[in-house]
């Protein structure tokens, strides 16, 4: 089965490579509808919602923030080569207030499912690919999930599965992909990362004092880019992972050519380490 499995996806990254009109365009435009503009006191972050992977998370999410939920929270966990986390207090009435969601942390394919391969054999996954610009993971052809790398955006939960409600966290350190597949992730950041990365840490080494709460970096905002008036919203496109000219940058970027390598590295492609490339189309005033 897994001999079969790497043979059909081998073909879908090598179709890639070809010359395909259908897969010919480089960028694509943000849906506006699920893209989520996020002010912070620093900067401002545009993130890409994932329904296509984990709708009913993005289904709630979304509504959260039309409601301006978020705003004013604090980001209250945020520990340095982790994650920065962030939602209301705890127990608190608006936290109780949510609704509580089912685990979506992996989803079944089908035989004729296709996404641009990265990598075979990883150290967790079978093989390791971009779907729409988000990374994933499969192992075999039935199912796959989402990945922990640096700029996902996942909910947060307790001890059970299925306890996740509106408490979300960014990766800003390494890929944890430990997580995968027990998180749900349901977004992306795919601008004003320096911003996430900004956000002040709260855990301490031993012997300095903890981190007021009143320290804390706050939510300034969150809101749909379908809502906020045309001259202000910020406009990006994304790298098309589907297309010819991203399976041909896989590929260079695997055999690292470039005379600086004057010792060759293996000729591996870690899921993570493929950043995906994103253009400023339109900056408004906000």
């Amino acid at each position: 089965m897994f001999k079969k499995l790497v043979v059909l996806f081998s073909f879908v990254f090598m179709s890639a490579c070809g010359a395909d009109n259908s897969t010919s365009e480089q960028w694509r435009v943000l849906d506006i509808n699920n893209t989520v503009l996020l002010t912070l006191p620093h900067g401002k972050v545009v993130i890409e919602l994932a329904p296509q992977f984990s709708p009913k998370h993005v289904e709630q999410f979304s509504a959260l923030v039309k409601k301006s939920f978020y705003d004013g929270t604090k980001f209250y966990r945020v520990i340095d080569g982790f994650v920065a986390q962030a939602g209301p207090k705890e127990g608190g009435d608006k936290d109780k207030s949510v609704s509580v969601l089912a685990m979506e942390g992996q989803f079944l394919t089908g035989n004729d499912y296709s996404f641009t391969q990265v990598q075979n054999n990883d150290l967790f996954a079978a093989i390791t690919g971009f779907k729409d610009g988000f990374a994933l993971a499969s192992d075999n052809n039935k199912s796959a999930w989402l990945t922990h790398c640096p700029g996902t955006l996942a909910m947060a939960r307790s001890n059970e599965a299925d306890s996740a409600s509106s408490h979300f966290y960014f990766v800003i350190g390494q890929a944890p992909r430990y997580l995968d597949k027990i998180m749900t992730i349901f977004g992306r950041v795919v601008y004003g990362m320096e911003h996430i990365q900004a956000i002040k840490r709260t855990s301490v080494i031993a012997g300095e004092y903890a981190v007021d709460s009143r320290d804390h970096t706050p939510i300034v905002s969150m809101k749909l880019m379908v809502d906020i008036p045309l001259k202000d919203r910020i406009i990006i496109e994304i790298e098309n992972t589907e297309s010819a000219v991203f399976s041909e940058r896989l590929i260079k970027r695997r055999a690292r050519e470039s005379d600086f390598f004057y010792k060759k590295p293996p000729s591996v492609l870690d899921i993570c380490q493929v950043p995906i490339q994103s253009r400023l189309v339109k900056k408004g005033k906000l």
